[in-house]
């Protein structure tokens, strides 16, 4: 909820959350997303099918995770990622530089 809050904050538009892969999928499929934030773990499962998806259709990503990049396959290492925990300005510096790039 504080990250949906930091993302309103933002003027952004919340898709989701998804709490399963198979949402996140469906949402990644279908939804105008803009720029994708995920978590690298929901609900015990890893992100990376979503991600492809994602990568397929050409949007932005941000990855999360307590490991930060280090923690990150190697397809993915050189992807912005949010140290957790975080904090506002970080997730407003890390979207303003993805959808800038």
């Amino acid at each position: 909820m504080l990250f949906e809050d930091i993302l309103s904050d933002l003027a952004c538009e919340v898709v989701g959350p998804a709490l399963t892969i198979r949402q996140a999928m469906d949402l990644a499929r279908a939804a105008e997303i803009d720029v994708a934030v995920l978590d690298v773990n929901v609900a015990g499962d890893p992100i990376w099918p979503v991600a492809e998806i994602l990568a397929v259709r050409g949007i932005p990503m941000v990855f999360s995770s307590g490991y930060g990049s280090n923690g990150l396959p190697e397809r993915w290492r050189n992807s912005p990622s949010l140290p957790k925990p975080f904090t506002f300005h970080e997730v407003a510096e890390v979207i303003d530089k993805v959808l800038e790039g």
